[in-house]
């Protein structure tokens, strides 16, 4: 499926904002030592989601969403949000769902930033946001536990 409106792209935002909440959520309940933080990036995920839906709200047009703005292919950032029973494997699965987020909100970002104003800037920061958050996931698989 092809996405060409700004709120093809929000919609899409949310559900992999939300599964990824999700994801982290179960994470928490199989690893007590870090339930904390998984607990706090799905409060981050859902926090994120609505930021960008009220950028989105907030500027958006008629004009501006029958521009179609966007030509993006949702295949690109489809993800397995089933949570590994390993431990490291679930750390290496949160890694690749974080990196297929990032290429999302930054190829977003790019193809909207001629256009509009608010909503590629909300996407650059939730990008730049995610990358603290892998560097975090990858120390934890180093950790071992």
């Amino acid at each position: 499926m092809r996405l060409n409106t700004c709120s093809a792209i929000i919609a899409l935002a949310r559900e992999m904002e939300e599964g990824a909440a999700v994801f982290y959520e179960n994470l928490a309940k199989t690893s007590p030592a870090d339930a904390g933080y998984f607990l706090g990036l799905a409060r981050e995920n859902r926090k994120t989601a609505t930021n960008i839906e009220r950028s989105y709200y907030g500027v958006i047009t008629d004009a501006i969403e029958g521009s179609f703005t966007f030509d993006m292919a949702a295949d690109e950032y489809l993800m397995d949000f089933a949570l590994p029973a390993d431990y490291r494997a679930a750390l290496a699965r949160a890694g690749e769902m974080e990196d297929k987020i990032i290429k999302f909100y930054r190829d977003a970002a790019r193809q909207s930033q001629s256009l509009l104003a608010d909503i590629p800037r909300v996407l650059s920061l939730a990008a730049r946001k995610r990358e603290t958050r892998k560097a975090r996931l990858a120390a934890l698989g180093d950790e071992g536990r």
